[in-house]
């Protein structure tokens, strides 16, 4: 059974908050509220298939939250709706900058905002099917293990087969650690005379090729390697 999508309101109106939230249970959605961006930042924001952030509140707007949400890697891809009564083009421009997913003007309508949760988590759950399986991703580093290329800031990087397959392994386990000896069973497999020392010399070659997250694969002495995030 699919996983239930997880909402987060933000807005400083409670009473919109509840009402939300109310409507939104409804439609068979999970919902938390927060009444401002700092309560919303004490919350586990990676458990939210979306986030809908009030534009004008207290001393963090919705813009400054939202910009801090994008920073953070493991919240960046997280789909962001924004609710305001600044309906100017700069506004929204401002908005869709940040990264916004959709950007609903107030007064709205209750359907008007189901409808675009609905499209937009749709919209994203889809691509996240069918992406998943081919697109391994850490910040601007990108590894598309169908078309077998590796690209920094979309520039593709050169990468060996040994190199391409040791960057895979670490970034489909992130935070895993791996001996010498793990790495060369799966990547070297039943090739024979195969040296420890030849998954540190890959493993160098590797950490200069990927630049900026050369620092990402970090030694675990006496235990092996691992892409630490």
């Amino acid at each position: 059974m699919a996983d239930i999508p997880r909402i987060l309101v933000v807005d400083d109106e409670e009473d919109l908050c509840e009402i939300l939230k109310f409507n939104l249970e409804t439609e068979g959605y999970e919902v938390d509220t927060a009444l401002n961006a700092e309560e919303a930042l004490k919350l586990k924001l990676t458990n939210y298939s979306l986030l809908l952030l009030d534009v004008m509140m207290g001393e963090i707007s919705g813009f400054k939250l939202a910009s801090l949400i994008r920073k953070d890697p493991a919240t960046a891809n997280t789909p962001i709706i924004f609710l305001t009564a600044k309906d100017t083009e700069n506004d929204m421009l401002t908005g869709f900058s940040l990264g916004a997913d959709d950007y609903i003007s107030k007064p709205f309508s209750i359907r008007q905002v189901i409808a675009r949760v609905k499209a937009v988590i749709r919209r994203t759950t889809d691509k996240a099917v069918e992406t998943e399986n081919n697109i391994l991703e850490y910040e601007s580093l990108t590894l598309d293990t169908k078309r077998i290329k590796a690209t920094i800031d979309n520039k593709e990087i050169p990468l060996t087969k040994k190199e391409f397959e040791i960057l895979r392994l670490l970034l489909e386990n992130k935070g895993s650690v791996f001996s010498r000896e793990e790495i060369l069973s799966r990547i070297w497999k039943d090739e024979v005379y195969v040296l420890d020392r030849t998954v540190d010399v890959n493993i160098t070659r590797l950490r200069k090729k990927i630049g900026p997250y050369g620092k990402n694969i970090v030694t675990r002495l006496g235990f092996g390697y691992c892409f630490e995030y």
